[in-house]
């Protein structure tokens, strides 16, 4: 019988934690999978940081460690810095990286650090909650703005690869979804090249990718793929933002 996919070795089996219909354990695959591709499993080390996010040391089989809430970039710069053989990437979440740990991520993309960062924006606090991020549309009810997030007294949604392209050391910056099957694998690819970024030690990548959060948006996981398409990718639109020319 012909095999038609081969779980990643990278990955662990193990029973997922997280809630029915959340895109982290696609994050997870797209992850292991490169890893194993590219050959970086046994020399990588991945940064998890406080969120949705700490748990995926159970699941991706890895060195790793575990970083103060939006601690992870500045944690990776000494890992990579210190081992600078190793492969180091961080995995956040929105309410982590674009809030708490913003100075953080700005500091080490405008160092160039040889970094790879990736970002699940889900527009709240999955794991505490559902309390407003600096990524929550206008007009989204969380559990801290239950009117709706209003720009006068919460501010807009902050774009993170936006800002982070007009910092001259980033290498490559880009902007995924994991709402469809063609936004997935395209997700996949600008993965692997905010990988290679690092490998041919170009400086700073990170990828964001939109997510759901079906639990917290209080819909079905069908309706919160929709949401995504319809709601939130016009205002976050997927797409490459700063590719250096080395990286392919």
């Amino acid at each position: 019988m012909k095999t038609l996919y081969k779980i990643p070795e990278a990955f662990t089996d193990r029973p997922t934690t997280y809630c029915p219909g959340c895109p982290h354990g696609i994050a997870h695959r797209l992850v292991s999978e490169l890893l194993d591709e590219m050959d970086l499993t046994k020399k990588t080390v991945i940064v998890w940081p406080v969120g949705c996010s700490v748990f995926g040391y159970y699941f991706i089989g890895t060195d790793a460690v575990e970083a103060a809430h939006g601690r992870a970039c500045a944690m990776a710069t000494g890992i990579k810095r210190s081992h600078p053989e190793s492969f180091v990437m961080t995995y956040q979440g929105d309410g982590d990286l674009a809030s708490i740990g913003i100075a953080e991520t700005v500091h080490a993309a405008a160092r160039g650090e040889r970094i790879s960062v990736i970002y699940v924006n889900n527009g709240n606090y999955g794991m505490t909650g559902g309390q407003m991020a600096p990524t929550t549309l206008l007009g989204q009810v969380t559990t801290t703005s239950p009117y709706g997030r209003e720009a006068l007294a919460n501010g807009f949604p902050l774009k993170v690869p936006e800002m982070l392209a007009a910092i001259d050391g980033p290498a490559y910056i880009a902007r995924a979804a994991l709402d469809s099957p063609k936004h997935i694998i395209q997700a996949k690819k600008f993965i692997k090249r905010a990988f290679t970024a690092q490998r041919k030690e170009l400086g700073f990548s990170l990828v964001e990718l939109i997510s759901s959060c079906p639990t917290n948006w209080k819909m079905t996981p069908e309706e919160a793929l929709k949401r995504i398409k319809n709601q939130v990718l016009p205002v976050f639109p997927i797409g490459e933002l700063k590719v250096d020319e080395e990286v392919e």
